[in-house]
């Protein structure tokens, strides 16, 4: 299969609009792809906590609907990253969206884990309470969203839901690049599975991006990474690799701790 992970730089200086515009044209840009991947909270981005209120949206509004068209015109699986849900009931979410190639909003995935400590994210969002998987034509995707990727138990949850590719879109920072892709090639590792991070760049909120978006394989080598600037990462690769890597070096068989329990009959 072929992925193409968009590492889209976010400013202050482009409006919402412009950027949605300019993100679906590129999305359309991949047909021949069969996933295309964008990153966290890029419509507002994910540190400019001012915009987040006053720009939220419904799963049915702005972004929703330019990305649908624009996974229908490319003809592909588009992660089209996330965006600040705003859910008529409750509180914001940070929540992303998977299309089929036909356009339609499949699944949903909003963000466990909120990053901030006792700011940003963690006090103005409401926290996601689902593991979401999802399969498609060629791999059974496990969704997972930036400061998911230091809880490896929500990993294993996705590995134990059937997840062979970790699909994970991010708005990570500089200062912390080097945790980003040790991360990444660490879920890699544990779940023997491919690993899709696809990061912003540039800077917005005055928090520089750390870009170096990467696609790790399930032996946790690098296939592919990014620089720091916007580019598109497109890179090839089987995902029957997957239960070859778990046959060759079956670790998994040896888990003790964690193990779901068998259903009762």
């Amino acid at each position: 299969m072929r992925a193409s992970l968009i590492q889209l730089a976010v400013s202050d200086a482009e409006p919402p609009a412009e950027r949605r515009a300019r993100a679906a044209a590129l999305v359309r840009a991949q047909q021949g792809a069969d996933l295309v991947v964008l990153p966290e909270l890029w419509p507002l981005g994910g540190f400019a906590y001012d915009l987040w209120s006053d720009g939220a949206e419904t799963l049915d509004g702005p972004t929703s609907d330019v990305m649908s068209a624009a996974a229908r015109a490319a003809g592909v699986w588009l992660h089209a990253g996330s965006i600040v849900e705003r859910d008529p009931d409750g509180p914001i979410y940070n929540t992303s969206l998977l299309f089929s190639p036909d356009g339609e909003l499949v699944h949903t995935y909003r963000k466990i884990h909120r990053f901030g400590f006792d700011s940003g994210e963690a006090v103005v969002m409401g926290a996601g309470q689902e593991i979401v998987t999802a399969p498609t034509d060629f791999a059974t995707l496990g969704l997972a969203t930036c400061y998911d990727l230091r809880f490896p138990e929500l990993f294993r949850a996705l590995l134990d839901a059937g997840a062979q590719l970790l699909v994970v879109p991010a708005a990570w920072p500089a200062r912390r690049r080097e945790h980003w892709t040790l991360l990444a090639r660490a879920r890699a590792v544990e779940e023997q599975a491919f690993v899709l991070a696809c990061n912003t760049a540039g800077t917005h909120a005055g928090v520089e991006q750390a870009g170096h978006s990467i696609v790790v394989d399930p032996w946790g080598r690098v296939l592919a990474e990014a620089g720091a600037d916007e580019e598109v990462l497109t890179v090839a690769f089987d995902p029957a690799e997957v239960a070859k890597a778990r046959e060759e070096f079956p670790v998994l068989r040896d888990r003790l701790l964690g193990i779901p329990a068998p259903v009762q009959r």
